[in-house]
């Protein structure tokens, strides 16, 4: 299928073709028949990518803050490649939508194929949609209208914030799409409307919807014009839907108002406040987050919780409803507003026209209708050619961040065969295959454990998922290399065990992997040496300042991610065992506890087999200047310290100081290797499927403990 893709590299834009998404649990799969281009949003994204590295970094201070903490802790180098690699993920483009529905999803209900849906799909062929993101399109509303359905519902809930009521003022300034569409609702709702802007063409359609309006172009006076249009009182509210970095619009507004009247911003423009233009009136100003209530909430947009009407009367969902009834019945007229329409092939043509200087307003993308695509919906689309032949042929599952930056590029440089990557929308697997020579990029799960030629599976989904990953990789004869964590309870652990009894039952024990790869760092692997020149028991103190991650992140939430003890700890738990070289006899852990779902500031004490003593400080309240990871070493009166697995320092042993690298090595490029290797040589796995079990079964019993 063709989906609109944006390199933030260089801003240009790609009609790509990827593979079909499907319906996952709570979503529905539509057929595109119409897409909007918001010319503001998305004329912001084309700009940002055209902008130089410099102008990009004075765009976004903040990530300009965070680069340069990543400097200090981990070095220049892999700081520049991790940039590098989020400027080369390729953007999915756009999020005003209408389709007909093709595949109803599992648990979804009110919905049937045939459907016609407003959403706040991409610009593709087909999509895959939560439901609490979808909207029943009323018989009365074209498919074209219908694609203004996600703007208006930005326009309507910034008006909801103004609560205007009947007969009152009210000021708009930006007459672009949501400014037009705004000044509409406002008339609908019995409001006296003013609309400011510099563009004739956009004051002209204002006034035919009954707005009086200010030509900024030829400098009139907005103040005047405001206390002449509200009899001298003062707007009751104004609306701001410009996009502008000017200071201006705010300013004005503080003084079109009346004593404590109301702004609201729904665009976005400088916030340079004059505390004496808001002090002296009482004014109130409130910033509007897009499509209303449910924005950026994973549980409502994701999993598909709506929020009880009874106390949320206006979600995002029935913004959209909203938008669609007023379309339906005529109050609401946006057939003016289509300036252009452009076939979904000509998709870098509108893009060229909305940064240009040339007039446009809604640009409308048109899609074929069901004949193009048919009933196949091919979910897998060849991209390179077999490139080498292996003993070991491997189907990637999920394209994450992790995995496109650090995982698929480690395997790509072994000898393996990389024939498929399967990934939930097919756009980041679609960039991945064509940047590591992937031969297929797919959406399909079912068709990689079937493929015969496919002998080893490497897994980077979400956690909740990896255990059924795991087990059904195993059933199905393939090596598994699955990214930490193993399992999120210990009744997934048991049912791993069972599958890679059964597997190995079958014949030769497969090879089982997980993503520890610390214990493959070079300098962790010199630590092993030296420790076995020291007799007796020995002292662990691991620190991790791992930083705070926000509540929301997919991480946090215990029933995908499980936490970030459960999710990142393990590897820490996992080196001190292989550093220890004996199994785990007891442990136990402290925690402060904090807003976090999962707790993530916690000591684990760990005790061994032969009398050594383990800690592990995961510690998500310190300063991200101080080094990330650190290791220190106690044995035999010497000590180690390995700092950010760059700097390892020796006192006391013999022949041995120091052992620092040029870069952070953590051992990700040697771990891949060596399941690639154990695999070609049978030579088992790299690290005993006893062990993995220990460390998960240990993690798991700590994180349930924070619980």
């Amino acid at each position: 299928m063709k989906q609109v893709l944006q390199d933030l590299k260089s801003g240009a834009t790609e009609v790509a073709d990827i593979p079909c998404p499907r319906a996952g649990e709570g979503q529905l799969l539509l057929r595109t028949s119409r897409t909007l281009i918001s010319p503001g949003t998305e004329r912001m994204m084309v700009e940002f990518g055209k902008a130089n590295l410099i102008e990009k970094a004075r765009q976004q201070p903040d990530k300009v803050r965070m680069v340069l903490g990543k400097i200090g802790t981990d070095g220049l180098a892999p700081t520049v490649e991790a940039v590098m690699r989020k400027l080369d993920q390729p953007l999915q483009m756009g999020y005003c939508n209408v389709g007909t529905v093709v595949e109803v999803g599992r648990g979804v209900t009110g919905y049937a194929v045939g459907d016609r849906v407003a959403s706040s799909g991409k610009h593709a062929e087909l999509v895959a949609m939560p439901v609490n993101l979808c909207a029943h399109v009323p018989d009365a509303v074209s498919d074209e209208a219908a694609a203004f359905t996600v703007i208006g519902a930005i326009a309507l809930q910034g008006m909801r914030l103004v609560a205007p009521t009947l007969g009152e003022c009210v000021a708009v300034t930006g007459l672009g799409l949501i400014g037009l569409i705004t000044v509409q609702l406002l008339r609908a709702h019995g409001c006296r409307v003013l609309g400011l802007d510099f563009d004739p063409v956009k004051l002209a359609l204002a006034r035919e919807f009954g707005v009086e309006t200010v030509d900024l172009s030829v400098g009139d006076d907005p103040i005047a014009a405001a206390a002449r249009f509200s009899r001298g009182r003062g707007m009751d509210a104004v609306l701001i839907t410009a996009a502008t970095k000017s200071n201006e619009p705010m300013h004005q507004s503080a003084l079109m108002c009346r004593k404590r009247g109301r702004i609201v911003l729904v665009g976005v423009t400088g916030l340079e406040l004059s505390r004496a233009d808001f002090y002296e009136k009482e004014l109130t100003l409130q910033v509007s987050c897009s499509y209303g209530p449910g924005r950026y909430d994973p549980a409502y947009e994701e999993k598909g919780h709506d929020y009880p009407v009874g106390f949320v009367r206006w979600t995002e969902q029935r913004n959209f409803e909203a938008v669609l009834d007023m379309l339906a019945d005529g109050r609401l007229d946006v057939s003016p507003l289509v300036s252009h329409r452009f076939a979904i092939e000509e998709a870098a043509a509108a893009y060229a026209l909305i940064d240009s200087s040339e007039p446009s307003l809604g640009i409308v993308l048109q899609y074929p209708g069901p004949d193009h695509l048919g009933t196949s919906r091919d979910s897998t689309l060849r991209i390179a050619p077999q490139s080498r032949r292996s003993r070991v042929t491997i189907g990637f599952v999920g394209a994450g961040n992790y995995a496109s930056a650090v995982l698929i590029p480690a395997i790509a440089d072994t000898s393996a065969r990389l024939k498929v990557v399967v990934s939930a929308t097919g756009v980041s697997g679609s960039h991945v295959a064509r940047k590591y020579g992937i031969e297929f990029s797919s959406t399909d799960n079912e068709a990689l454990l079937a493929d015969s030629e496919v002998n080893a599976v490497v897994i980077s989904t979400r956690h909740s998922s990896h255990a059924r990953w795991v087990c059904n990789a195993l059933a199905a004869g393939k090596h598994v290399f699955v990214e930490k964590p193993l399992a999120m309870r210990i009744d997934e652990l048991s049912e791993i065990e069972g599958a890679y009894a059964a597997a190995a039952g079958r014949g030769v024990a497969p090879v089982l992997m997980v993503g520890f790869n610390r214990r493959f760092a070079p300098q962790v692997e010199r630590i092993g040496e030296l420790l076995r020149q020291a007799s007796g028991p020995k002292s662990f103190v691991m620190m991790v300042n791992a930083g705070a991650v926000p509540d929301t992140h997919w991480a946090q939430d215990p029933e995908v991610g499980g936490g970030r003890i459960l999710g990142e700890a393990c590897h820490f738990i996992d080196l001190l065992r292989f550093l220890a070289g004996t199994s785990i006899s007891g442990h136990k852990v402290s925690v402060i506890r904090s807003s976090t779902r999962v707790p993530d500031t916690v000591s684990i004490s760990l005790s061994f087999a032969d009398g050594s003593i383990g800690t592990v400080h995961y510690f998500a309240n310190g300063h991200k200047s101080f080094p990330k990871e650190r290791l220190e070493i106690f044995a035999q009166g010497r000590i180690l310290q390995l700092d950010n697995f760059r700097k390892l320092a020796g006192l006391g042993w013999p022949g041995f100081r120091r052992m620092n690298l040029w870069r952070q090595d953590k051992g990700q490029k040697a771990c891949a290797t060596a399941f690639v290797h154990a695999i070609e040589t049978g030579s088992g796995s790299p690290i005993a499927f006893a062990e993995l079990v220990e460390v998960s079964r240990v993690t798991i019993e700590v994180n349930e403990a924070l619980r």
